[in-house]
């Protein structure tokens, strides 16, 4: 489904105007070699129709294909002055009036030749490849994605880091008008190593029609998945629906703009009504937020996830702070925001990350903005030290020994030193903090749920971090405190062996329990250790946390230990139970099989992005 939602946005690659487009005077040749269009096997059925609404989509895409390969020959995005560009229309229309196609159908669809013509207004200044690398960097996730093949089940990954350098772009430039085209653009004209005018790429990433009567040899890609084009052609039958409403999109971004942003005032005044004088969180007003951060300069950017960036800022009275700013700007993550600004507000423990206060602000020009103000933690995230960065050094065993007693003492907070209990469902590296002097703090609770009195088991919507994820809460929703027990037994086992929960490589799927649960049945604990701390700390000591990280996220709820057990049990007041047996490996198929039936149910936080701060 995912290609025919890029296939349908792409329809609007140029923007529709209100003007009708007449052919300037030619007075500059164009550079873009537009025999392309008489060779390669485009879908011209689509413009028989006088109509044209389909055919709108098919002109832009085949336009788009000869940009793209102007982009790939002169690393220039679009075309030098409205000369070059008028003649490069006109040299268009009168290829596809040799094909047949009404001259009123190419100029009703691609009206307005300035559209194409190179403006820094464009999207955050870009004009070149190299612009392009000096905002995004070198590499970005298009880069991996959508370097080969992109046909099949290749195509999905493509286009969703489409999407995801797309909000980059957005964040750094939310007027933008082009940077979703120039997003397709680099994808196929500079990344993609068949190019442009390959069949398979100019379907996927430009959602180009292709004629099907071409011999199968000839569509080499589009054939090697028989299973997935079955589902195209069923979902084929909609492709003229969701053309023919190509509107409702425009409409969603612009014409009914003026209706969100009324809605987005009523939340903005709910709000500072309804939750914030029951939190004791400060309302920030957006200019003291854009001082402490250099008017969010990207400079003061430390931080990135799929629904929001974070800055660090300093406020007027010198205090180092995160600024995360949500980038989910429709009405359902209004919940979740305040859910998060609700719960964390409450809550003071040394080991929780506390909430300074939060922003919400909207207006005509740049829509609803959301912001969450945190202390800022100088040493970034437990998942930088074991993962992400080599530059950092190695976690010593009294750090990970702290940091794990940290995260429990935190955990013990929140399910028995509030009422009613508060379970974090997102408990994983990323979203636990180090301060300056590496002490531990559960931070992000987006996804947090305030028990109800008495009730001790809760039927919700599915929410986490698929491998973090207690297997009786993912299959069925079933919510308790021994579901956070289990993830933070996978983050025990990920700081004492600095392996990640899943382990991919080799083709492999390893899950971190089924690998530590073999080793240390079979008697070799000291194993699971990551290798710089084998011969630091005491062996006992290490061998307890490791066996403590092991029940905890036993996959049997009843041989989980609560949290306060489990810290017990870290600190050597306690024993030990003898490690149970367990069913089949989570990583077993039927396992597996089971965990992906649901996956398509299963929900995270819309804005709920870590606190990536280094």
């Amino acid at each position: 489904m995912g290609n025919f939602i890029f296939f349908f946005i792409v329809s609007l690659f140029f923007p529709f105007f209100s003007t009708v487009f007449t052919v300037e005077s030619n007075t500059s040749s164009c550079p873009i070699d537009l025999s392309y269009v008489e060779t390669f096997p485009w879908d011209e059925s689509t413009c028989f129709n006088p109509q044209g609404t389909q055919c709108c989509q098919t002109l832009t895409s085949l336009f788009g294909m000869g940009m793209a390969q102007y982009l790939k020959e002169t690393s220039v995005f679009q075309l030098p002055n409205p000369n070059v560009a008028s003649s490069c229309l006109s040299d268009f229309q009168n290829k596809m009036a040799a094909k047949s196609v009404h001259p009123s159908l190419v100029s009703s669809c691609l009206r307005n030749s300035t559209q194409f013509v190179s403006n820094t207004s464009n999207c955050d200044g870009i004009i070149t490849v190299q612009d392009w690398v000096q905002k995004l960097g070198p590499v970005t996730v298009l880069d991996t994605a959508c370097k080969g093949d992109v046909t099949g089940l290749n195509c999905r990954p493509c286009i969703e880091a489409g999407y995801n350098v797309y909000s980059r772009l957005l964040s750094l430039d939310p007027n933008s008008t082009k940077c979703f085209d120039f997003t397709v653009l680099y994808a196929i004209g500079v990344v993609n190593e068949f190019g442009p005018k390959d069949q398979g790429s100019a379907n996927c990433i430009l959602g180009l029609p292709l004629d099907s009567s071409v011999d199968e040899k000839s569509k080499r890609k589009l054939s090697r998945d028989s299973v997935l084009r079955l589902v195209f052609g069923f979902l084929g039958a909609f492709v003229g629906v969701l053309v023919a409403s190509g509107f409702i999109f425009f409409y969603r971004k612009w014409y009914r703009k003026n209706k969100r942003d009324a809605s987005h005032r009523r939340f903005v005044s709910g709000f500072r009504s309804g939750v914030l004088p029951n939190s004791g969180a400060k309302w920030f007003h957006l200019s003291e937020l854009e001082r402490a951060t250099n008017g969010f300069s990207p400079k003061n950017l430390i931080g990135r996830g799929a629904y929001g960036v974070v800055y660090k800022g300093t406020l007027a009275d010198g205090a180092l702070v995160a600024v995360k700013q949500i980038l989910d700007f429709e009405s359902e993550g209004d919940d979740d925001f305040s859910n998060e600004v609700d719960i964390i507000s409450k809550i003071r423990h040394r080991n929780l990350l506390s909430l300074r206060g939060c922003c919400v602000t909207s207006d005509t020009e740049k829509g609803r903005r959301r912001y969450l103000v945190y202390d800022f933690m100088s040493h970034g995230s437990l998942g930088d030290h074991l993962f992400n960065d080599s530059t950092r050094p190695k976690l010593n065993w009294p750090q990970r020994k702290n940091i794990i007693l940290d995260v429990a003492k935190g955990l013990a907070y929140l399910h028995y030193g509030i009422k009613p209990s508060i379970y974090h469902r997102d408990i994983k590296a990323n979203n636990i903090l180090l301060d300056s002097v590496m002490k531990a703090k559960v931070a992000d609770f987006g996804l947090a749920k305030q028990s109800s009195e008495g009730q001790s088991h809760l039927t919700t919507r599915v929410a986490g971090t698929h491998g973090y994820l207690a297997p009786e809460y993912a299959l069925y929703g079933q919510l308790t405190e021994k579901s956070d027990v289990y993830s933070f037994g996978i983050v025990i086992l990920e700081i004492m062996s600095g392996r990640k929960v899943i382990d991919t490589s080799n083709s492999s799927y390893l899950l971190i329990t089924d690998w530590a649960w073999k080793l240390a049945k079979s008697g070799n604990v000291q194993e699971i250790f990551d290798e710089s701390i084998r011969e630091e700390g005491p062996k006992g000591v290490m061998e307890r946390f490791v066996r403590v990280g092991i029940l905890c996220a036993h996959v049997m709820v009843a041989f989980r230990p609560k949290i306060a057990e489990a810290l017990k049990m870290l600190e050597g007041d306690i024993d030990i139970p003898k490690l149970p047996d367990r069913p089949s490996p989570l990583s077993h198929e039927s396992f597996r099989s089971s965990l992906g039936s649901i996956a398509s149910t299963s929900n995270t936080s819309k804005y709920s992005s870590s606190l990536l701060i280094v």
